[in-house]
């Protein structure tokens, strides 16, 4: 595990040296594919588990691929802009901010039982009393990073539904990761919190979260899920190979880390509902 730290954090470090450097950003048909994953939970986790797709990419593209997390959610969406990325795979929210910044295309998203859709949940503490919506009131309340679809703009979203507004009605905290979101609410560091029905899944799953500590207060509606981009400047033949590449993927080691049966086509269209929330909620 301490190697795996270590690799994680160089990996961390150079995605911000990326900005340093203007080597090989603007070229066409690199030979090195710089791949990054939200850091939407611990660092170490993420390259650990996608090590099967960084295999799996060097083999079909015939090409070095280099995983990249970055520290945050603007880190990435500004190594994007840059051109310091080939590849990133973003969450609906902050992949329309870089594509507001930047010349990027989506071309796959996580394919789940049929569905490229996926949901949110707002949790309670159970012990503070937070078995509903209305007990939020004058609580503490965590969200992942600012730029984070369900772990920020689909929960406040469903509290301000319900005619809870931040800072007025509750205290928000900005913790980063989904992971820290559901940890600090089940110790009471926060008495309710946001953060993806799939990552909260996978954590009761592993045994981190106790469904008896932590109440669902709301499941959101289902929203366009995370996409797969590239630079829109990257060459056509290597936009197809990759295109293919992720939409005929069939490899289950690989489609574990995003808990998918395979990934589906989507353009950019699919995400102004995403568009829409950010500017009725003005984020």
């Amino acid at each position: 595990m301490k190697k795996i730290a270590t690799f994680c954090a160089s990996l961390v470090l150079g995605a911000s040296a990326l900005f340093g450097s203007v080597s090989h950003a603007a070229e066409a048909n690199p030979d090195t594919l710089r791949v990054a994953l939200l850091p939407d939970e611990d660092a170490a986790t993420i390259i650990k588990k996608n090590q099967p797709l960084k295999d799996y990419l060097e083999e079909k593209l015939g090409k070095k691929v280099e995983l990249v997390v970055t520290t945050d959610y603007s880190s990435m969406i500004e190594a994007m802009r840059f051109g310091r990325l080939e590849l990133g795979y973003f969450g609906p929210l902050s992949y329309t901010l870089a594509k507001s910044k930047s010349d990027i295309e989506p071309f796959a998203a996580r394919l789940k039982g049929g569905s490229a859709t996926y949901h949110s949940v707002l949790i309670g503490n159970t012990e503070a009393g937070v078995t509903s919506i209305d007990q939020v009131e004058g609580k503490d309340v965590a969200w992942g990073d600012t730029a984070s679809t369900s772990s920020h703009l689909i929960p406040k979203s469903i509290l301000r539904a319900n005619g809870l507004t931040e800072k007025k009605n509750y205290r928000e905290h900005f913790l980063g990761a989904h992971d820290a979101v559901a940890v600090a609410v089940q110790n009471g560091k926060a008495q309710a919190g946001g953060l993806s029905q799939p990552i909260f899944q996978s954590l009761v799953k592993r045994g981190l979260i106790d469904e008896t500590r932590v109440t669902v207060l709301q499941v959101s509606k289902p929203f366009p899920q995370y996409p797969w981009t590239m630079r829109s400047d990257l060459a056509p033949e290597l936009k197809e190979r990759i295109r293919a590449t992720f939409l005929e993927m069939k490899d289950e080691n690989v489609l574990k880390a995003f808990k998918a049966d395979g990934f589906a086509p989507v353009s950019d269209a699919d995400y102004d509902v995403v568009r829409d929330l950010q500017a009725k909620l003005g984020l």
